[in-house]
């Protein structure tokens, strides 16, 4: 991998993290239009955990807030949201313990599972929209549900956001609080993963390189936090669906350029 690809390759990881129409299914896709192959998913961590950064900075009010109620050492309100993040961690942490190889194995499948994975989201957020919100608040089942929903989005083209967003949706959250908790709740798995990556060895020892991984997590860094409000925002008030037309759109011809 270049530097110049991996810049392009930040990029698109950065702009598109916020909308749900998966990122890491943008990386393969992008991956594949410059014949990028890596032996390993360091790159797609050291991204991510980008984006997450970004995440840190624009929600900062809310994070602190959560901790200055955590550290009073009383079940409140706040105590009560984090543990509630902690309940949604607990599907991505079975699929990272127990699946972790056949996860990456779905990172080097190419456009096909990527351009199905895509459908599903594509339906998955068109079917959302079919649901009356009922404004229902946020509790612990809820907030294991919404994991379960980003325990399946590790596969590429499934949209961890939109599944969460959708899944909250369907459970009869609003979108404004659920669009929140999707974002938050998405912090430690993914830092945690990056963490272990480096007391591993695994960005050093990666077939990408140093150099193309700090581009890398410098241009997803600064295109997230660009696009990280902006794009909230969009998700928040925006219908759905037309997130739905994109993503079958580029699925189909996903699908149609692994057949040719």
């Amino acid at each position: 991998m270049s530097w110049f690809e991996a810049i392009v390759l930040g990029l698109v990881q950065g702009l598109t993290e916020f909308l749900p129409v998966s990122s890491s299914g943008h990386l393969v896709i992008a991956k594949e239009l410059f014949g990028i192959e890596t032996a390993d998913i360091s790159f797609e961590i050291a991204v991510h955990a980008a984006t997450v950064l970004s995440v840190i900075i624009v929600f900062w009010k809310q994070i602190i807030n959560l901790l200055a109620g955590l550290f009073k050492f009383k079940y409140n309100e706040q105590t009560k949201y984090i543990l509630m993040i902690c309940v949604s961690m607990i599907p991505v942490f079975v699929v990272g313990m127990f699946f972790k190889d056949s996860v990456e194995s779905l990172f080097g499948s190419g456009l096909f599972t990527v351009g199905l994975a895509l459908l599903v989201t594509a339906m998955l957020l068109t079917f959302s929209e079919t649901i009356k919100t009922t404004e229902k608040p946020l509790t612990y089942g809820r907030a294991f549900v919404v994991g379960l929903a980003q325990a399946v989005a590790v596969i590429p083209g499934l949209s961890r956001s939109g599944s969460t967003i959708a899944t909250g949706l369907l459970c009869g959250m609003k979108k404004s609080e659920v669009t929140q908790f999707s974002f938050l709740m998405v912090l430690v798995p993914i830092l945690g993963e990056a963490f272990l990556e480096l007391l591993g060895g695994g960005f050093s020892a990666s077939s990408v390189g140093s150099l193309p991984l700090a581009l890398g997590f410098v241009a997803a860094f600064i295109s997230g936090l660009f696009a990280c409000k902006f794009m909230i925002s969009i998700v928040k008030r925006a219908k759905l669906r037309w997130f739905a037309i994109y993503c079958a759109i580029v699925g189909i011809t996903c699908l149609i350029f692994n057949v040719l």
